[in-house]
């Protein structure tokens, strides 16, 4: 059985189209090895938009031969046919595999520009955190050293009240001897008189040192 001209003719057509889709799709596998960006050039979309639309031309036609093969066709057009189904399912199978790894990988670029801008942010906060940090933590070096130079004053002071408290003790022992000596030597009197004398500039003395201890004590609590 002869082949009809139309179908020669839709069959001419599916190749044309055919031809025109490998040259596409070799050069949309280009982009897709090479493009790893979130940006989506014009040349890009113009090429995925002209592969559909040749795709969609191409299935076209084979349903035109198709309805040619229906309406009583021969074998060998039938095989003809099978043979540019197969070329059009391979076809649209690869373009939608390479359309979906590249936009997974248009998401995987923009979530590392994302990442890369948070962490930009990140890093100018924690600069900005650690300048208020080092001024809190001269802050209180400094606080620090001002308490370790009241603990030393007020160890000092506590040092010297205890020398005190003893002196008075001791002062006591011996007022009371001389006292006893006084009663029963009145030459003695002018000395226990004088010693008196030094006993109260030394009880004036214990005071103060006692008041500006409390002070210094009242000032340490409350710098803690």
């Amino acid at each position: 059985m002869e082949v009809p001209s139309s179908w020669d003719a839709l069959r001419k057509q599916a190749r044309k189209i055919e031809a025109q889709l490998d040259e596409l799709m070799h050069s949309y596998r280009k982009f897709v090895s090479a493009k790893g960006t979130a940006k989506f050039d014009t040349a890009e979309n113009d090429l995925e938009s002209g592969i559909d639309r040749l795709l969609k031309q191409l299935q076209q036609v084979n349903s035109q031969m198709q309805a040619w093969v229906s309406s009583g066709g021969s074998e060998m057009v039938s095989h003809t046919l099978t043979r540019h189904q197969e070329i059009f399912q391979d076809l649209t199978q690869e373009f939608y595999r390479l359309r979906s790894s590249f936009r997974a990988k248009q998401e995987h670029a923009s979530l590392l520009e994302d990442f890369r801008e948070f962490d930009r942010t990140r890093v100018d906060l924690e600069d900005g955190v650690g300048s208020a940090e080092n001024a809190l933590l001269k802050e209180h070096a400094a606080v620090s050293r001002n308490t370790g130079q009241m603990d030393t004053v007020i160890s000092q002071a506590q040092a010297t009240l205890g020398t005190l408290v003893l002196q008075r003790s001791t002062f006591g022992g011996i007022n009371s001897k001389l006292s006893n000596i006084g009663s029963r030597l009145p030459s003695v009197n002018h000395i226990l008189a004088a010693i008196k004398r030094k006993k109260s500039m030394d009880t004036i003395i214990l005071s103060l040192v006692a008041s500006v201890c409390t002070f210094l004590i009242f000032i340490y609590w409350l710098t803690k």
